[in-house]
């Protein structure tokens, strides 16, 4: 089944965030290989597809798990977790419709 993972930044989180993208995309990508993300990415805090310094106020996944459980222990051990940058996440069932 289809998941969303509804992640949102700390204040002042840009540069923690970018200290641990690298890793946070690799694990990420684990899932295009495996044809297992149907959606991913972060949501700038301005009206900008390159926020600068402005930064970013959170980010989007949705991706497919067997249970809800594994896809809330996905996340909980994404890098930008370990690093402080999401002050919440949020995992709950998607049902995909369109297109």
């Amino acid at each position: 089944m289809w998941y969303l993972i509804f992640s949102q930044d700390r204040e002042d989180s840009l540069q923690v965030r970018r200290g641990a993208r690298a890793a946070h995309l690799a694990r990420v990508k684990e899932f295009v290989a495996q044809g297992r993300l149907l959606v991913a990415g972060p949501m700038p805090a301005i009206d900008s597809p390159d926020p600068g310094p402005a930064g970013f106020t959170g980010s989007m996944i949705v991706a497919e798990f067997d249970s809800l459980e594994e896809a809330r222990s996905w996340a909980a051990a994404d890098p930008y977790v370990a690093a402080g940058v999401y002050e919440t996440v949020d995992v709950r069932p998607f049902i995909k419709v369109l297109p």
